[in-house]
């Protein structure tokens, strides 16, 4: 591939992250890591490999449904290896109230190109403001 073309799919990639967030879909959010991936959340504990990640997103996805949109910043792409630098914006609704709050984010994509298919294999984010 391409730079142009591995950019495409890395864009790819990371609406397929916000579409399974927005969703709530643990089993899509694990498909787009890597075996020995790593989510760093703004606030919480570092979740390191698919079954502390699934424990993650699960314990995430019981708390809140988000509703967000991403923005993407930068993507460099280096072989097979990327970096994307993204921000969000939308709201959380936070189950155990119902509140609906604002939510903005920046964060940071470690992709990895593995059988010639884009996965994150590091992902951080924290609050904007």
């Amino acid at each position: 591939m391409n730079t142009t073309t591995d950019k495409t799919a890395i864009e790819k990639l990371l609406f397929s992250y916000r579409d399974a967030l927005n969703s709530s879909n643990v089993s899509t959010v694990m498909s787009l890591y890597t075996q020995d991936g790593v989510f760093m959340p703004a606030n919480a504990p570092t979740a390191k490999g698919q079954q502390q990640l699934k424990n993650s997103y699960e314990f995430v996805f019981k708390a809140i449904q988000l509703n967000i949109e991403f923005f993407i910043e930068e993507i460099e792409v280096s072989g097979k290896n990327a970096y994307a630098i993204t921000n969000s914006k939308g709201t959380t609704l936070i189950h155990a109230n119902g509140q609906t709050v604002p939510e903005e984010n920046r964060e940071v994509f470690v992709l990895v190109k593995e059988n010639e298919k884009w996965k994150i294999a590091r992902y951080m984010f924290n609050k904007s403001k």
